[in-house]
């Protein structure tokens, strides 16, 4: 399907998807809901891509991530060209249903860069917590 007809069938709402399922998606104004890749057996965050409901079905039946491109404006499965696949293991909804966590068996890197996640960027500066001592704090507050 060229980019053009998949955009047409995304828009028109021409998908396979389970209705079940689509009805509790809660769609952005461009159809799609994001969807976070994580590695099944290690719990490690790999990468966040966009789906809409035939990108979600497509990923639900093949056995394999497939996302909307927002650039190029059309679907790819994940390794479909570099061989970095992400072969599926679960598929959740959220508890509002406007994201999808999709447990994956990671074929080399996930992000585009070539790292193993697209999250192994530096670090930002960020003051960190500590839990020590914050349930008496939060129990006097409560």
């Amino acid at each position: 399907m060229s980019s053009s007809a998949s955009e047409a069938g995304r828009r028109a709402g021409e998908s396979a998807l389970d209705p079940v399922v689509a009805a509790r998606l809660k769609r952005d104004p461009a159809g799609l809901v994001p969807a976070i890749a994580q590695q099944y057996d290690t719990g490690e965050v790999l990468m966040l891509g966009w789906m809409d409901d035939e990108a979600l079905h497509r990923t639900l039946t093949t056995g394999r991530c497939t996302y909307w491109s927002r650039s190029r404006q059309e679907y790819w499965v994940k390794g479909e060209t570099s061989g970095h696949q992400q072969w599926v293991k679960s598929v959740a909804l959220d508890c509002d249903g406007d994201t999808v966590l999709v447990q994956v068996d990671q074929v080399g890197a996930a992000c585009h860069t070539g790292d193993r996640t697209c999250f192994d960027a530096a670090r930002l500066g960020a003051v960190t917590g500590d839990r020590a001592g914050a349930g008496s704090a939060g129990a006097a507050s409560a």
